[in-house]
């Protein structure tokens, strides 16, 4: 299932929050991203629809395995790809922020070259 860059940063940022806290409410992601809550809002009602996260009542979100392994494979590039800019000189915040573009647009070819050669 194709997901635009967008819903991969929201997924990616709920699998992070996730590991951190024990539930995940708009307000956190709003708060982490630094976006409004009402952009959030919408998003999450995307999400939902699409079938990559579930809300409980009480406002809590939930990665479904589909919302999960989008994240996790965006997640992945992004450690990997960070570590290695930074392992070639790159600044850490620098590596971080090319991390954070280049994970949406590179191929899973080029990746998992990358990858098999950084590992």
């Amino acid at each position: 299932m194709h997901t635009n860059e967008s819903a991969e940063n929201y997924l990616e940022t709920i699998l992070i929050l996730s590991e951190s806290r024990p539930v995940v409410r708009s307000v956190d992601i709003a708060s982490e991203l630094n976006f409004k809550k009402s952009s959030v809002s919408v998003a999450m009602k995307k999400l939902r629809e699409s079938n990559h996260i579930t809300v409980t009542p009480e406002g809590f979100i939930y990665l479904t395995e589909i919302g999960k392994e989008v994240a996790d494979r965006i997640y992945e590039r992004h450690k990997l790809l960070s570590s290695w800019l930074e392992q070639l000189g790159v600044s850490p915040e620098v590596a971080v922020a090319d991390a954070c573009r280049i994970e949406h647009v590179i191929s899973a070819e080029s990746f998992e070259a990358i990858k098999k050669h950084f590992l």
